[in-house]
């Protein structure tokens, strides 16, 4: 924390605060915010403060994920090349070949989770004949969201995946003709064979994990990104996996809060799991950076329902009511706040039959309890949520399965899948979120994209006006809106007086900016309590030391993380020597590159003088 107040001044400021909306300069004291308003108010209650120029940007407070994979994304962070963002399959190819180059063997390359074929140009997936022939023998592995991945000859080398390999409980190994796997793994109705599979691989060692999940959190508050509530996880057991970040929160490195829920591990033996942990912990446990937050999303695995739209909505088991209802109870009587993975409408159904009997005993009012995801809810049931005091938890999976759910139930339906508009009408508890890293993105920004425009990530808009929201009202399902499904109200989430001050600085004006280029948006200035966690560009001197990615054979060494519109013109800037902007020509290396003038060699010419720009 800083020693002395700070004042930030010459910023446009979203306070989220109604009494209160807009100001243009913040005191921060103590990790929290003193005074919000004119500059002149600001510098009077703090006269001694150090000062910092927001430039005219525009300010928010710092984005809050209700719903992201936190703790077992960052222990694998750096292992994994992302393609989130990567406008086209020949880019992405491309970084596949360079990353194979990279990793030295017995290591995978990894292509985990938030891209879809539809962001591509070419609106299709890499075959398996040119994942064979970009890595011949790096064993390669391609999580497809939750549907499918693609593996190589050397991955299914390395998992021994052969002839004889039986299909494992709800998953298929795809074969060729004569009965040989062809590498590519399909998803039904679970996801449990792609992550068992990708759980046969390589892990890093702890000092590496460590350094993961600090490479992962900053990428995070790169995005603006302040808070997260973990969700927990398949494959993530408590308290064994969460120790990294244990140690990271004691060692002062944790960079985003984190409130966690813990996930069951075991099927048929959820009871077992819950019945130890409301002795080992409770809910709030901990401190404003690392709190526990309940249970889930998984209860029971009898409820846990399939979100993948390129196959048919499961039914689940007839018994799941009589697995669900003793945990809801137990929960219910230790007052733990609990979430529920829920795709559809007949999950949910089923669930609140249990919820409202339970309540019929004990009152659940009080706890904090909410469905995650709730694509196909209906009217109906969003009601009997709201009698029961609870609330939804939205993600933009649709944002990358919109294409997929249009064509299995038609486009009519996809119009209120979900019903964001119809949950806010009836008054309970709206936040939003990305369900990251192996489902859907982490960038917020798709979010918020979706949420305003109603457009997936390949550009088809699947929601008219009235399911959409204002950019204002996406801004405030990402921050304040989401403190309720931590119980941390009016702790977070506003620039406000007595809030902790935690803040977003934005490369561009989210308010201004077309539509299309929300998605682009990124934070130049990061804040937790006042104390700075990421700065780019005229801030980046204030920005802590960031130790290099661990393995150097790291993705992320390489390539960072979410893909970046200007990252080509970066690297040819770099690459002639050049890195400071242009002034005069806009360093726009990219046009350049595309004129009919020699300049494909910046080693040569144009890159001698210091700035290939000048071609243009």
């Amino acid at each position: 924390m800083p020693k002395s107040d700070l004042i930030i001044y010459n910023a446009r400021i979203s306070t989220l605060d109604r009494e209160n909306p807009l100001a243009e300069a913040v005191a921060i004291r103590d990790g929290h915010f003193l005074v919000v308003g004119s500059e002149q108010e600001v510098r009077e209650a703090s006269p001694d403060a150090q000062e910092l120029d927001a430039g005219g940007r525009r300010l928010i407070p710092g984005l809050i994920d209700s719903h992201t994979h936190v703790i077992r994304g960052g222990l694998n962070y750096n292992m994994e090349l992302r393609w989130d963002g990567v406008p086209s399959l020949s880019e992405a190819m491309t970084m596949l070949r360079r990353q194979v180059q990279n990793t030295p063997p017995p290591q995978w390359v990894r292509v985990i989770g938030g891209f879809t074929e539809h962001q591509f140009a070419e609106k299709r997936l890499p075959t398996i004949a040119e994942i064979n022939a970009a890595a011949p023998d790096t064993p390669v592995f391609i999580l497809h969201l939750y549907d499918r991945a693609l593996l190589n000859a050397a991955a299914l080398r390395a998992v021994g995946y052969t002839k004889d390999t039986p299909n494992p409980p709800g998953g298929e190994i795809v074969r060729d003709a004569s009965g040989e796997p062809t590498g590519l793994l399909i998803a039904q109705p679970n996801a449990t064979i792609l992550y068992a599979t990708l759980a046969r691989g390589p892990k890093l060692p702890p000092e590496y994990q460590l350094n993961s999940s600090r490479h992962f959190m900053r990428e995070l508050n790169a995005l603006g990104i302040t808070s997260v509530i973990d969700a927990g996880g398949g494959f993530q057991n408590y308290p064994d996996d969460y120790e990294i970040i244990e140690k990271l929160h004691a060692d002062g490195q944790l960079s985003v809060r984190i409130s966690y829920n813990l996930f069951t591990q075991k099927p048929k033996e959820e009871m077992a799991d819950f019945s130890g942990w409301v002795k080992q912990v409770s809910p709030g446990r901990g401190d404003d950076t690392y709190r526990h937050n309940g249970a889930g999303e998984m209860l029971v695995y009898s409820a846990a329902d399939f979100e993948d739209f390129r196959q048919p909505r499961p039914d689940m088991p007839p018994g799941m009511e009589e697995d669900l209802e003793p945990v809801i109870r137990l929960l219910a009587e230790n007052r733990w706040p609990w979430r529920l993975h829920a795709t559809y409408d007949q999950t949910i159904d089923r669930a609140l039959d249990v919820y409202e009997k339970v309540n019929r005993d004990i009152p659940l009012t009080g706890i904090n309890w909410f469905f995650d995801h709730a694509e196909t809810i209906s009217d109906r049931n969003i009601d009997r949520i709201a009698a029961l005091g609870g609330g939804i938890a939205v993600q933009h999976r649709m944002a990358f399965q919109g294409e997929d759910f249009t064509t299995r139930y038609g486009a009519r339906a996809a119009e209120r899948t979900p019903p964001i508009a119809r949950m806010i009408a009836a008054g309970i508890p709206v936040g939003a979120g990305t369900d990251a890293t192996r489902v859907a993105s982490y960038n917020p920004w798709v979010s918020l994209s979706w949420l305003v425009t109603g457009k997936t990530v390949g550009g088809l808009r699947i929601y008219p006006g009235a399911n959409r929201v204002s950019r204002e009202k996406a801004l405030r399902m990402w921050t304040h809106e989401n403190t309720w499904f931590s119980s941390e109200v009016g702790k977070k989430g506003q620039i406000r007086a007595g809030q902790l001050a935690d803040l977003s600085l934005l490369s561009d004006d989210y308010f201004s900016v077309p539509e299309d280029e929300i998605v682009h948006l990124r934070s130049v200035l990061t804040m937790l309590g006042g104390a700075v966690v990421h700065g780019e560009g005229n801030y980046s001197r204030l920005a802590p030391d960031l130790p290099p990615a661990m393995p150097d054979w790291s993705p992320v060494a390489h390539f960072g993380g979410h893909y970046r519109k200007s990252e080509v013109s970066e690297k040819l800037a770099s690459a002639c020597g050049c890195s400071a902007a242009c002034g005069v020509h806009g360093h726009d290396h990219a046009a350049a590159l595309g004129r009919s003038v020699p300049t494909a060699d910046v080693q040569t010419f144009w890159g001698a003088l210091g700035c290939g720009c000048w071609a243009v």
